[in-house]
């Protein structure tokens, strides 16, 4: 059966790209103006599934991304692509980099590619869009739209028959953006031994040691965190919550009793997934935290219990 995919359009951006290397063939992608609208999609049931952008590796997390995945009804992560990330300034045909005085693209783009622009278009001025495909399409329609150039991906530009201007202008040449596949609540992907879990925490109010609190629950069970940000609550000044990627899946043993130990101790722990890893192994697992040290330990207590004392 063919799904259906939102995803940050229009097509052409990085993130088709990411939805390609996870869709079928007869999967039918969807493009959507923003990622709040993709998530939304999904919610409502117009789209089975989403592909958005959660993290790169030169800005850090997505914030439309992580919000929207923390507010609303739940959602999850069941699946992730990396995507290296090019960028090309592209023009109309004819158009020459002395002309170019405003530069339409997204704003991660922006910031990924700021050091070239300063040093070859100094005093150029960004004019903000929704994506870098969204700027491509408004580029290529007839009219003045107030910029001469925009940052996009090499297919892109291809794509709305734009020329490029200058090639290989990304800051840094191993920059790479994470995309992760979100579906609602249901089963969750069957642990592969390479796995992450994202999760939404929320600490108690004005608790002096919440935050290592917190940090000890995952600390204690031998589970590697892979990513944390702090992420404004929205409703006082200074209330954040934190945005975390765990090394391990829901079904290992440490993963689980690290659950156990946020819910405890937190007001509110939303869990957005445990789904395969696509960046490689993480961090080996320490002796003493494997499933099989887990199930001895309750064993060992089990015996106790009965009377019984092993050496």
């Amino acid at each position: 059966m063919s799904l259906r995919y939102a995803f940050l359009g229009p097509t052409g951006t990085f993130t088709e790209a990411a939805l390609r290397t996870v869709a079928g063939p007869d999967d039918v992608a969807l493009p959507m103006t923003d990622v709040p609208t993709a998530l939304e999609a999904v919610r409502t049931g117009e789209a089975d599934r989403a592909v958005v952008p959660i993290e790169n590796s030169v800005e850090g997390g997505v914030s439309a991304t992580l919000d929207a995945l923390s507010s609303g009804l739940p959602l999850v992560i069941v699946g992730e692509a990396l995507v290296r990330i090019e960028f090309v300034l592209a023009g109309r045909e004819g158009t020459t980099l002395e002309q170019v005085r405003h530069v339409s693209t997204h704003p991660h783009a922006w910031a990924q590619t700021r050091r070239w622009i300063s040093t070859n278009l100094p005093g150029a001025v960004h004019v903000p869009a929704t994506s870098t495909a969204a700027a491509a399409a408004i580029l290529a329609e007839p009219g003045e739209h107030g910029f001469e150039a925009a940052v996009v991906a090499p297919h892109t530009a291809e794509q709305y028959g734009l020329s490029v201007l200058a090639a290989g202008i990304e800051d840094n040449t191993n920059a790479v953006t994470r995309f992760v596949v979100v579906s609602t609540p249901g089963p969750v992907p069957e642990r592969t031994g390479q796995d992450k879990t994202t999760l939404m925490v929320h600490l108690p109010d004005n608790e002096a040691g919440a935050l290592l609190t917190m940090l000890e629950q995952f600390a204690v069970r031998g589970v590697n965190l892979s990513r944390i940000e702090s992420r404004p609550i929205g409703d006082a000044i200074g209330r954040y919550g934190f945005s975390i990627d765990a090394e391990g899946h829901i079904d290992d043993e440490r993963v689980a009793a690290a659950l156990v130990g946020l819910h405890r101790v937190c007001p509110m722990v939303r869990f957005l997934g445990s789904y395969p890893r696509v960046d490689g192994p993480g961090s080996p697992v320490r002796r003493g935290f494997t499933d099989e040290d887990f199930r001895a330990g309750r064993e060992w207590v089990a015996r106790l219990r009965e009377g019984v004392h092993p050496d």
